[in-house]
């Protein structure tokens, strides 16, 4: 095992800037991913590739068309020879207006919200006939998740679209529709696996803003606060969220998900707080404390024992992570640093991270999945002690990318790049993390990790 010796030092977390630049998905690139996602439908034998979201489940939708529904359901059906046909409830009409490709919109009401009006509708049946779904047509079905061989012996007729469109999917084309899902999220070759320059800068914007937000709520908590107030510290910009705000203190902190609550805080509290957002989210746990007496007597050890090997078991992995790595070499670093049942380290550490916070993961036991040029990935190792100890937390978000990648990068999005490249040198020159020439980190917290949170001047480094 490498040698990796960390310790806890005072350090400057420098202020790497904020955006003053926001990218965006040209319509163009909706276009392209519109027509790839067509022909990669087209290979498997698809008559016709549907593609369903609701509100909890936008990310493929938004992906292909910019268009994500807020309050109920959407339906989009490609066929190859017609313009896309995008079906949308009543709240979902003009809001659809928002993707910058041309799309036929169709009203189907049933997907708005109970007691609005149904009188306008078409029927399901007229709207996927006139889409060119018709008898004997094979049908892909995009929703937000597939399955493999441990569902039984037909993954594929697993599907997570309500019951209703599958049975009128059977009732048209005599046979039931086959889940693809995985065109878009297999993290070997979806299409959602490697990103453009632009869509990666999008991904740099969120992740600064919301890592800004997570260092504006550590570094103002303080004994009393609410964990509302400490919230309110985050100053979130309205960015469009990828999961609940998460924030807890005390006894419900154990519960990992919760949303915060009026609790105070107190000097020793155990806390975590993850916010997210589309393509990041940042996260950091500890223990509100100035210093390691005030921590309760049987864990005054706490840095020592979870905190060191944690954060050098992520240095490692920092410092491995890379193009042409495969999935099972970071998930051995982790284990073989963090494998003891007391770091109770379950979760993949790591995973691909895009509209929603974890699109799939190629960093499993075995894995043979290289990793690639445009990859964005999360680095997420969470410890679970399940006692005293409670955990630690270092998650933000990176990128990979090759030279050609790069250069697009810096000339494109020059001020991002800016950002990127200090962090990677305060990575290298404070914390003693080397990174590869490839990776981007696009945290503004960029693997800073105070294990006292009450006193966040300090925080783990490499040392010698």
């Amino acid at each position: 095992m490498t040698d990796i010796r960390v310790t806890v030092t005072e350090i400057e977390l420098p202020d790497f800037g904020y955006p003053t630049v926001e990218p965006r998905i040209q319509g163009a690139e909706y276009k392209a991913r519109l027509q790839a996602a067509w022909e990669r439908a087209a290979e498997r034998g698809f008559d016709a590739l549907l593609v369903y979201g609701d509100r909890e489940h936008s990310a493929n939708l938004a992906f292909l068309t910019g268009y994500d529904p807020r309050f109920e359901e959407a339906l989009l059906i490609l066929n190859g020879l017609d313009t896309p046909v995008l079906a949308v409830g009543n709240e979902g009409w003009d809001y659809s207006q928002i993707s910058p490709v041309r799309l036929e919109r169709r009203l189907y009401q049933p997907f708005s919200l109970m007691g609005q009006d149904r009188a306008r509708s078409e029927s399901l049946v007229k709207i996927l006939r006139d889409a060119g779904v018709c008898q004997g047509a094979r049908v892909g079905l995009i929703d937000w998740k597939y399955f493999g061989p441990e569902v039984g012996q037909t993954p594929e007729l697993w599907l997570n679209a309500p019951a209703y469109l599958i049975d009128t999917l059977r009732q048209i084309t005599g046979s039931s529709p086959v889940n693809a899902t995985d065109l878009l999220m297999n993290p070997r070759d979806g299409l959602r696996g490697i990103n453009s320059v632009d869509q990666l800068a999008c991904f740099e914007f969120a992740a600064t803003c919301i890592s800004t937000a997570i260092r504006r709520t550590i570094w103002g908590l303080r004994p009393g606060l609410s964990e509302f107030e400490a919230v309110e510290l985050a100053r979130l910009n309205g960015l469009p969220l990828s999961c609940h705000p998460m924030l807890s203190t005390g006894p419900r902190v154990t519960l990992g998900l919760s949303s915060p609550s009026n609790r105070r805080m107190q000097v020793g509290d155990p806390f975590m707080c993850a916010f997210g957002v589309w393509g990041a989210l940042s996260a950091r746990a500890g223990f509100l404390v100035h210093k390691a007496t005030e921590l309760p007597g049987e864990i005054r050890d706490y840095v020592e024992r979870l905190v060191k090997p944690y954060f050098a078991a992520i240095v490692e992995w920092y410092q491995h992570v890379g193009l042409g790595i495969n999935g099972a070499e970071l998930y051995e670093i982790i284990h073989r640093r963090l494998g003891d049942p007391f770091f109770g380290i379950s979760l993949n550490p790591g995973h691909l991270i895009h509209l929603d916070e974890w699109v799939h993961s190629p960093i499993y036991s075995g894995s043979d999945i290289e990793l690639q040029s445009g990859m964005a990935l999360q680095v997420d190792v969470i410890p679970a002690t399940g006692g005293p100890y409670f955990t630690t937390n270092i998650e933000d978000g990176i990128a990979l990318a090759d030279k050609a990648l790069r250069r697009a990068f810096a000339d494109r999005w020059p001020e991002a790049w800016l950002r990127i490249q200090a962090r990677r040198a305060f990575m290298r020159e404070r914390l003693g993390i080397e990174l590869k020439p490839e990776v981007l980190p696009f945290s503004n917290l960029a693997a800073y990790l105070p294990p006292y949170l009450l006193n966040p001047g300090r925080a783990m480094c490499v040392t010698g």
